[in-house]
């Protein structure tokens, strides 16, 4: 079961910190359909949020055809995200362990990574549109 963490420091709203965590699940095969989600109030207190920020979350999702609430049974997955290169995840994962490792003895802190990431992704995406 996904356990929600909420990052105070990252300036998005609680509700969207659960939305995208459910979504990344989804894209990485965490979650599948038919798995069912904490309820309200187990998120909430895991989370240490209000309950009304899993609710909102909650409908988010729902509105976006990925959940479906249940009376009685709770929330549960209804459509997944993960493409058809699921498979090649685990090699991909271990080749970025690889260059995560080499990055950071280089010097590199999590905001340069990230920010060295970006930058290559959207060079690629620039270079794809020329």
């Amino acid at each position: 079961m996904i356990s929600f963490r909420i990052d105070s420091r990252s300036g998005a709203p609680p509700y969207f910190q659960i939305v995208q965590q459910v979504k990344v699940a989804l894209r990485l095969g965490t979650l599948q359909v038919g798995d069912k989600l904490p309820t309200v109030r187990e998120a909430a207190a895991a989370a240490t949020v209000n309950p009304n920020t899993v609710m909102k979350a909650y409908r988010e999702l729902e509105l976006e055809g990925l959940v479906a609430s249940r009376p009685g049974s709770g929330t549960f997955i209804q459509r997944t995200l993960a493409g058809p290169s699921l498979g090649s995840h685990e090699a991909l994962c271990r080749t970025l362990r690889h260059w995560l490792h080499e990055a950071r003895a280089a010097g590199l802190d999590d905001d340069s990574i990230l920010a060295l990431v970006g930058d290559t992704m959207s060079a690629r995406e620039e270079s794809d549109i020329a």
